[in-house]
């Protein structure tokens, strides 16, 4: 048996914090299109099931096309079995926009609830949408057959890591010793896995596409197949996004003007030779002397061609040498002076006030 598990899909979303309107457009319906392309995937793979382990929603507010799409895309794979767990962001909108809900949209609720997953019902999936009233007491109203291959599906934050976005806690520390093989998660946006006790692993696949430069690198998908009648489980995570994020960050230090240090980032993004559909975020890094000429937008400007977007942050530290400015008679020496004696500015300010006195005195020389 062929399952895939994926979670975090977050369609609907925005998609404006970083990108216009043309392409935040863009990248909305790219990411309706990766669900689709991993649907189709499965058909022509032998899939038979598909866990959504929540977040398959951004908010309660669906567009039309999304909500059409992701019926009609259940609708016309009768042969998978789409098991549907709602996450902290997903609301009932989707659901009750539904005349009926399709025979193959496997449906969960506050309670556990199991489904065997296949003919002899050696496969079980059991799962619950956790809330704050039914949280402590779950972990001990889960009864699982040993006999069985137990899939447990839960969406929230793991006790071990912080918490975000108000999602529910999962205690790993309860679950285990439950007869659990594979505990498929969803909430965490980056793929991860780990040993859950002596016979079971805990997964999250992480989301579908990577929205924001806080979810840089790969993203897909887990496929599992299991052999039937040894309780053989094999994962894999597949690379599915239609676009991936980067960040790079690139030591500009000693380097004193935006020219040479446009050619240090060309150098470090052919060096990384990536893919020109991707979204790209250059950091600059480093040391350099207060009075370096530097222009981060003039550097975007010049790599915007190159990539689907780019963005170019700068998080360099300003060097003042004071004892370049101990004799020199100017305007300019005189304020840096006065900076330096200044009690009432912390030290690590000083630098800024520096610059930004300095670059008002040459706008009015």
């Amino acid at each position: 048996m062929r399952i895939i598990h994926c979670a975090d899909m977050h369609l609907d979303s925005k998609m404006t914090s970083n990108l216009d309107g043309a392409r935040a457009k863009e990248r909305k319906a790219e990411l309706l299109n990766t669900f689709t392309r991993m649907v189709d995937y499965a058909g022509s793979r032998d899939v038979d099931a598909i866990l959504i382990a929540g977040d398959m929603f951004d908010t309660g507010s669906i567009s039309a096309l999304t909500r059409n799409t992701i019926r009609d895309t259940i609708i016309t794979h009768p042969d998978i079995d789409f098991y549907y767990l709602k996450g902290n962001h997903d609301r009932d909108s989707f659901l009750s926009s539904l005349d009926t809900v399709p025979d193959n949209l496997k449906l969960f609720s506050d309670k556990w609830r199991s489904y065997p997953m296949n003919e002899d019902g050696s496969i079980i999936l059991t799962g619950i949408e956790l809330t704050r009233d039914n949280n402590p007491l779950c972990y001990s109203a889960l009864v699982l057959d040993p006999e069985a291959v137990n899939i447990v599906m839960i969406h929230g934050q793991e006790a071990e890591t912080g918490v975000k976005d108000k999602a529910e806690v999962i205690s790993l520390r309860e679950l285990k010793n439950k007869n659990i093989d594979y505990l498929a998660l969803g909430h965490v946006h980056a793929y991860k896995q780990g040993v859950l006790d002596g016979r079971g692993v805990y997964c999250y696949p992480g989301c579908l596409e990577g929205r924001g430069f806080d979810e840089t690198g790969e993203h897909g998908f887990v496929l599992l197949d299991i052999a039937e009648g040894t309780n053989s489980i094999h994962r894999e995570f597949v690379p599915f996004a239609s676009r991936r994020l980067y960040q790079i960050d690139v030591n500009v230090s000693g380097l004193n003007n935006t020219s040479s240090m446009l050619d240090k980032v060309l150098k470090e993004l052919d060096e990384a030779d990536l893919d020109p559909r991707s979204l790209i975020k250059v950091v600059l890094k480093g040391e350099v002397d207060i009075e370096t000429e530097k222009d981060p937008d003039y550097i975007r400007l010049n790599l915007e061609n190159r990539f689907y977007f780019v963005k170019v942050d700068d998080e360099t530290d300003l060097h003042v040498d004071y004892s370049d400015y101990a004799y020199d008679a100017s305007l300019k020496g005189e304020y840096v002076r006065m900076i330096e004696a200044a009690d009432d500015i912390p030290d690590a300010d000083k630098p800024e006030v520096i610059r930004i006195g300095l670059k008002a005195l040459a706008l009015e020389g």
